[in-house]
């Protein structure tokens, strides 16, 4: 059961999922600003030029239902964007530290250009002091 879990827990942390779930929240978000440009400012817009009724619409309700949703999305944003950077902080520190690049072992000669071992005096295919 336990591996079953770790598992569950594995797929559910995978960047792919994540990128989903934030897609669907944030397309949710943004689908209430959609819905109320056009209820509260395209339909009755309509509603003026093909004689519907428009007694109970407000310049002052529309901006306002419409700023709220504006608002809401962007709390919305935030709030993914804190929970995601905490998530991939997260994951960075599960992840095990890079090894540093080993030391060299070998350099090259000044004079003939030929590889030799790093603690050389002395090349050994030219014969140059390489103390200089």
């Amino acid at each position: 059961m336990k591996k079953f879990f770790k598992e569950f827990k594995d797929f559910i942390t995978r960047g792919n999922v994540l990128d989903m779930a934030v897609g669907i929240i944030v397309g949710g978000a943004f689908t209430a600003i959609v819905t109320s440009l056009t209820e509260n400012f395209l339909q009755p817009l309509l509603n003026v030029i093909f004689g519907g009724d428009n007694s109970a619409w407000t310049i002052g309700g529309a901006v306002a239902a419409f700023l709220t949703a504006i608002v809401t999305f962007i709390i919305t944003a935030f709030v993914l964007f804190c929970i995601i950077k905490g998530v991939n902080k997260i994951n960075d520190m599960k992840k095990k530290p890079e090894e540093a690049p080993a030391a060299p072992t070998t350099k090259v000669c000044p004079y003939c250009l030929s590889e030799i071992p790093i603690g050389a005096k002395k090349c050994a295919h030219c014969a140059s002091d390489l103390d200089k």
